[in-house]
Parts: structure tokens; C-alpha cells; sequence
């Protein structure tokens, strides 16, 4: 009988999440390691396969587009958690507020008075040249003000131990099905660990969303009916589509079930036509509404935009909401933050260069093997090199790329990612993680006390996106100590 031991666990010089030291954990996660360590290696291989087939059984899979190994498959699962302190979720959660506060003002502004760019402190070009800026949202005045309901902001925690930015996601934030699903497996297979440890719950997201959408319904619509929007099973994400759906107690529709007449949404039933009054919306802009929209979607509804502007159907998130994910916005958040609430940011950015600027696109271009690059409007992975692990055809490949649409382009440092340790084969290895929590806003903004850890896989990767081989893990936040006392 072989125990699994982390005495030896070695973490190269990464701020490692359970680790603050080779073979020394961080006191928060003490019982967790001295749980793993009373388990064989037998042992926990027996449960990492109990939590994959309990994955796969219950349907918690994806499709990855152009895969030709099959479509369907379950999202890579490590059954060791990623454990967050209270003070350090304390910080996070005072951050992600301040963050989608202001970048709900900028959009709201951006649409209508445009003050900010008046006032020069975003350029105006930068605004106009995006691809996320769309001209028919101009004037929309969404529902008790708020644009962006649901949102998943990025982070990364880099060696000196604190929390950066990456990026925003304000239109359509997948993998919060991953959260809740990944706990409830490893409350089965290591329950005794959620008596030990005071581990805050993450069960409750769907009331949550359930109470988010109502806030925003129509007025005089005291019992509103709710429903998630989905493109459909071939989706990426239709199992989280379905699951959400569930958690909320609310129908699951596509475009072709909805109808608007007289500039109210209806959903076909078997009872007739039943009006629809707020809907949560897992299809992107350009295909939500054909007459303003793309013309040749099949996935909308024609019309739709005309009952969201007259009150008559609220939306989520609000349409034009894509503005604040561009990545060149996101170096202008600290000064959006500034602008509109007058403090400085708490949760810092990763420094960023703006390949419009002449200057600062002369400097990427010069250190093309140092900085990781990506494209402003992609997300999964895709559009990006990682200069230190890039070989010179890319980055002359990416070099053209950035002359040609410089718009189209920002640069980062490259960042030592934390790392987490990961069960690979018969043994635990350090593997980089990064950070999704998801925020809902409603009367409040609401951050579920957990989110989606990213892992990469692959040795010395620093991709963590499932699209491109990255599982997950469950992540604790844990009580504080005046907060469990």
C-alpha cells in the first residue's frame, strides 16, 4: 500500500495555491492535504474516476467545434480543490463590485451621453472601431439601469501572490454549470473534508439568478415568466443552457418557440401562445434579432429589439453589453473606475499595450518573444501567442497580423501563473490555474463565494481553456475567522 504523500511536493518557485512552501502547505490548507495524504494512490485514482463518471453520467459536457475525435466530451475534472482565504475573497469581492459598477456606468454612458469620450479620457476611436460597439443600441435605456446582470471577471494571481484582472466577460459568461456540478461531486467523494473545514456553499446560485431576472421584469408584471434563450443542442454550452434552466424552475426555449406580435414576445406551448417577460439570453448579439441584427440568423427572434426598447421584455444581459469585454477597453478600466466613481481601482489590471498606439505597438513588435499577444474580440484560447513559448514563424506570423489590423491586437507581459497541485497518472504535480467568480446584478451586486479554477493540463502550459485541452478544479472559499466565530 503506497501512500500519496505531498511532503515532496516541490513547487519551482510558483506561488503555488495550497503551498507556501516545498512540502509546506499554507495553514488554510492544512486539513485538506492531511486529508489527501492519508489516501493511497490507488485510493485517490479511485475516486478521481468516481467523479468522472458521475461528470459524464450526468450530461455535464461540451462540444469543442472542428474536433474530429468526437464532439461530445466532459470538461477535464481534478478532484484536488483550489481553496481561497476569506481575506483573500474579502479583497476580490470589493473589487468585482467596484469593477462591473463602473463598467455598467460605461456602457450605460457609451450608449447615450458619451461623456467619457467627450471628456477624452477613452479615446473616441477606440470606442467606434470596435467590433463590439453596435450603433442599434444606441439610446436603449435597459431595465432599473442595469446592462451587464451576469458576469464572469478573469483573474490570474502572478508571484508575488496577488490577484490580477485578465479580462471582463460581460455578454454571455459560460462555466458557472462546471461550479456548481464540481462540488456537488466532491461532496460525494470527500465529504468528510465539508465537516471539517468551514467551506462557503456555492448551491444557492440559481436562486440568485432566478431573483436577478425578476428584479428587471416589466412593470406590473408581479409574477413574471422567465426563460432561458439557447441557440440550441449543437452549442458549446447547451448542457449549462438546460442546467440553469432547471436550477431556476423556467423553460428552456429556442428562437423558433418565441414569437412577437404587437411588440410583446410570446413562447409557443402546447396551451397556446404565453407571453414572455424577462429573458435570460445565451445567444450572442449579432444573432438575437434578424431585422437589426444579422439578417440571415436563424437563431433570434425577428422583432425582439423593438419590444426590449418599449419595456415590454426585459433582456439579459443587455444587448451592446460587448463593448466593455474588448480587451483594448479593458486597459482604460482603472481610468473608467476613476471616471465614474472617483477611486482607484482595488483589483488591479495586467499591464497592457494598445497595438493602435504607434508607440506602443512599436514595442510589442520588438518583443514579440517576450509578451503573450492576442486578438481583441477572440476568447478560448484562440488568437493568442505566448511569445517565451512561441517559435519565430509565429511571431513574424503575428508580427503581419498586428501591421495589418493593429486595432485588432493588444500585448501583456507573460505572467508566472500560480500554480495548484493536480493529479496527473499516479502522482500530483503543479499544474498553472487561473480564476473565473461569477457576479450577478440585481438590487445588489452578488458574487457566488466560490467560481470556476481553470487548469492546465499539460505540463508548463499556461492555456487553461477547455477548448484548448484545460480542465477544472472546485474551488473553496473559505469562512474568515470573525465570519465562522
Amino acid at each position: 500500500m503506497t501512500l500519496l504523500t505531498l511532503e515532496t511536493y516541490k513547487t519551482d518557485g510558483f506561488y503555488d495555491e495550497l503551498f507556501a512552501e516545498n512540502g509546506v502547505a499554507h495553514p488554510s490548507a492544512r486539513p485538506l492535504i492531511e486529508q489527501i495524504d492519508t489516501l493511497t494512490r490507488a485510493g485517490l485514482g479511485r475516486r478521481q474516476k468516481q467523479a468522472e463518471d458521475i461528470l459524464y453520467q450526468s450530461g455535464n459536457t461540451f462540444n469543442v467545434y472542428g474536433d474530429k475525435k468526437g464532439t461530445e466530451k466532459i470538461l477535464p475534472f481534478d478532484i484536488i480543490p483550489r481553496i481561497v482565504s476569506g481575506a483573500d475573497w474579502a479583497k476580490l469581492e470589493r473589487g468585482i463590485a467596484q469593477r462591473i459598477t463602473a463598467l455598467n456606468l460605461f456602457i450605460q454612458d457609451i450608449y447615450n451621453d458619451q461623456k467619457i469620450i467627450k471628456d477624452k479620457v477613452v479615446p473616441a476611436e477606440l470606442i467606434f472601431s470596435s467590433a463590439c460597439y453596435l450603433k442599434p443600441c444606441e439610446g436603449l435605456k435597459p431595465p432599473k439601469g442595469v446592462w451587464t446582470h451576469i458576469s464572469g471577471t478573469d483573474f490570474v494571481r502572478d508571484g508575488d501572490g496577488e490577484f490580477y484582472v485578465l479580462e471582463d466577460n460581460l455578454r454571455c459568461p459560460s462555466g458557472i454549470s462546471y461550479v456548481l456540478e464540481n462540488r456537488a461531486v466532491l461532496k460525494r467523494i470527500l465529504p468528510a473534508l465539508f465537516h471539517t473545514m468551514k467551506i462557503r456553499p456555492v448551491s444557492d446560485y440559481g436562486d440568485h439568478l432566478y431573483k436577478t431576472l425578476k428584479h428587471i421584469a416589466p412593470e406590473g408584471r408581479d409574477d413574471p415568466n422567465i426563460i432561458v434563450l439557447t441557440p440550441g443542442i449543437y452549442n458549446s454550452a447547451y448542457f449549462e443552457h438546460a442546467y440553469l434552466a432547471q436550477q431556476m424552475g423556467v423553460p428552456l426555449a429556442q428562437g423558433s418557440d418565441l414569437v412577437v406580435d404587437d411588440d410583446v414576445v410570446y413562447m409557443r406551448t402546447t396551451a397556446g401562445l404565453q407571453r414572455v417577460d424577462v429573458i435570460y439570453r445565451r445567444i450572442d448579439d449579432e444573432f438575437i434579432d434578424p431585422t437589426v441584427f444579422r439578417k440571415e440568423s436563424l437563431l433570434g427572434v425577428p422583432g425582439i429589439m423593438n419590444a426590449y426598447r418599449k419595456g415590454n421584455v426585459a433582456l439579459a444581459n443587455a444587448p451592446g453589453t460587448g463593448i466593455a469585454d474588448d480587451k483594448a477597453i479593458y486597459a482604460y478600466v482603472p481610468k473608467i473606475i476613476k471616471y465614474y466613481l472617483g477611486e482607484e481601482a482595488i483589483s488591479h489590471n495586467v499591464p497592457t499595450y494598445i497595438c493602435e498606439d504607434d508607440k506602443e505597438r512599436e514595442y510589442v513588435l520588438a518583443n514579440l518573444d517576450k509578451l503573450v499577444v492576442k486578438a481583441v474580440n477572440l476568447s478560448g484560447g484562440y488568437g493568442m501567442l505566448i511569445g517565451p513559448k512561441s517559435t519565430k514563424a509565429e511571431q513574424k506570423e503575428f508580427a503581419a497580423l498586428i501591421k495589418a489590423k493593429p486595432r485588432d491586437y493588444i500585448a501583456q507581459p507573460t505572467l508566472s501563473l500560480s500554480r495548484a497541485p493536480t493529479l496527473i497518472g499516479n502522482g500530483i504535480e503543479g499544474r498553472h490555474v487561473d480564476f473565473r467568480p461569477y457576479s450577478l446584478y440585481g438590487e445588489e451586486i452578488f458574487t457566488l463565494p466560490g467560481g470556476l479554477t481553470r487548469v492546465a493540463i499539460k505540463k508548463g502550459s499556461l492555456v487553461v481553456n477547455s477548448s484548448q485541452g484545460g480542465g477544472s478544479k472546485d474551488t473553496w472559499v473559505l469562512e474568515d475567522e470573525a465570519e465562522a466565530n
